[in-house]
């Protein structure tokens, strides 16, 4: 599909982001407590009140989706749904769905990372045993009606719910290699095994029914302190979802074989002499204008009702994306191919005008990207760490940056502060404390001071950064394939935040007029 000619919209489609403040960057699993992983319980209440007294108006997330191997939360089996592993199991105990004494394994594991593999073999048999203790309690009304929610959301959570149950039960492999009778939602839908699964199809439908409801009342918690939940989705989907499973129509995919034609990347930079091969499948983007763009404002009502901003990852790949023919060893094989444009974003406008987005339009941009993006007039990003690294040309270095924007000292794929000042090069560090002023004692601080002085209306911190952290807290390293998403802080270093640093966060806000 060729994206729209080359003139501009009237007036920017989007502008909300008219006046300064700060938020922080956190994604729920880092969370401190004592069932393996972050979840929604006191914990997130504490970390909403520093927020608040932080003076903070946001909080960042990563997608909330289930992860799947590899733990990303940027490869998720979902598009529409919520990741089990957050659900508090404390309160399954206390609707007598739980004894207490199950959830004691998962207090033995790691209080300071992640440990995926253990969580995956403990966590879900005690979801399956909460959800038959539900059915046999007759279907309590703990998060609102389930019946009720399942009608509500039934356009992707029957084919997600049979999704999982499909994957349990062909041992986690992913659906491409299952039999060919269960290789779409269309085909499985006729399948005996919907009948013989059913029970196990219903216990997903009611991890999500748990996910939301408690979701609910974080995102109702933030909002009587004033904090909005800026979330996150990725352009593209995982190929092992649900999302293409069902949808095959809306993906480049080989009708014979269901493998894609041609998965998504990035080409060699500087960095990367092979570029990055990341696998997605690729929309049919011409399918997907021939009804309006349906399925993504499918997608995009339902992440407007879990956050209040949605950050769109790779936003560059609407104007065009980097096309690797499958199968490829890398990305070297790619081309830049059109995406849908500013016709996409006419059409997201009509449907959701007072949407709040952001655009990350992280690195190497065309003169056609920037223009996209300032037609729709969302704002970009802004990366401090990328700022010293070349001249007084630097789109990220303060003095260069828009107040229609995001500032970010780092975000979640990048080290913290103080860890890239420890590992940059000599010029990079001479470059920091000759621009900033500064020593370079105290390089994160300096960066969180920078971010709040910029022009941009909003800045946003790491929670690694206000807790002065090095790379032993960084959460991801983009091209390493095991190690990520598995940092969390212990209650402990909050409540030491509480009494020193928040109100110099909030000093600061008043300093910098945010």
């Amino acid at each position: 599909m060729k994206s729209s000619p080359g003139k501009a919209a009237p007036h920017p489609l989007f502008s909300w982001l008219s006046t300064r403040s700060t938020g922080v960057l956190l994604h729920p699993t880092s969370l401190p407590g004592d069932q393996g992983i972050g979840t929604f319980d006191i914990h997130t209440e504490s970390f909403l009140d520093f927020l608040q007294a932080a003076g903070g108006k946001f909080w960042q997330l990563c997608p909330l989706g289930p992860t799947g191997y590899g733990d990303s939360p940027y490869q998720c089996f979902s598009a529409f749904a919520g990741n089990p592993y957050l659900i508090d199991l404390r309160e399954f105990v206390a609707h007598g769905l739980l004894e207490a004494a199950a959830l004691a394994p998962l207090a033995q594991l790691s209080a300071d990372r992640v440990d995926y593999g253990a969580l995956y073999q403990l966590k879900w048999p005690l979801l399956f045993q909460a959800h038959a203790r539900y059915q046999q309690a007759g279907e309590p009304a703990l998060y609102g009606d389930f019946a009720a929610f399942k009608r509500k959301h039934t356009d992707w959570l029957d084919a997600y719910a049979y999704f999982r149950a499909l994957k349990d039960h062909y041992r986690g492999q992913p659906w491409w290699d299952w039999p060919a009778d269960t290789r779409n939602y269309a085909q499985a839908a006729k399948s005996p095994l919907r009948h013989r699964l059913a029970t196990a199809i219903d216990a997903h439908r009611f991890t999500q029914y748990a996910f939301f409801g408690q979701w609910s009342r974080v995102k109702a918690g933030a909002a009587r302190r004033g904090i909005s939940i800026i979330g996150d989705i990725p352009i593209f989907v995982a190929a092992d979802s649900s999302d293409v499973w069902a949808n095959p129509e809306l993906f480049e995919l080989d009708p014979q074989t269901s493998l894609p034609l041609a998965v998504a990347g990035v080409p060699p930079d500087y960095f990367s002499a092979d570029g990055q091969l990341w696998g997605n499948p690729l929309y049919l983007w011409p399918r997907h204008a021939a009804d309006n763009y349906a399925w993504w404002h499918a997608r995009l009502r339902a992440s407007f009702e879990l956050y209040d901003v949605v950050r769109i990852d790779h936003f560059r790949g609407f104007e065009a994306y980097w096309r690797v023919p499958f199968p490829a060893k890398n990305a070297r094989t790619g081309v830049w191919t059109p995406g849908p444009g500013l016709h996409f974003f006419l059409s997201v406008q009509a449907a959701f005008p007072e949407a709040k987005i952001i655009a990350e339009d992280l690195g190497v941009l065309t003169p056609a990207v920037i223009k996209l993006r300032d037609d729709t007039g969302l704002p970009g990003m802004a990366i401090l760490q990328f700022a010293f690294g070349s001249d007084a040309k630097n789109l990220y270095l303060p003095h260069n940056l828009v107040a229609n924007g995001v500032t970010y000292p780092g975000t979640h794929d990048n080290d913290t502060s103080l860890g890239w000042y420890a590992t940059a090069s000599e010029k990079e560090r001479d470059a920091v404390r000759r621009y900033l002023r500064v020593n370079g004692r105290e390089a994160g601080w300096d960066f969180i001071r920078s971010a709040y002085a910029s022009v941009s209306r909003l800045a946003v911190i790491s929670m690694p950064d206000i807790l002065g952290l090095g790379s032993e807290a960084r959460f991801n390293t983009p091209g390493q394939a095991a190690g990520n998403w598995q940092w969390r802080y212990r209650s402990s270093q909050l409540e030491g935040l509480l009494s020193g640093t928040a109100p110099y966060l909030r000093e600061l806000t008043a300093l910098y007029g945010r």
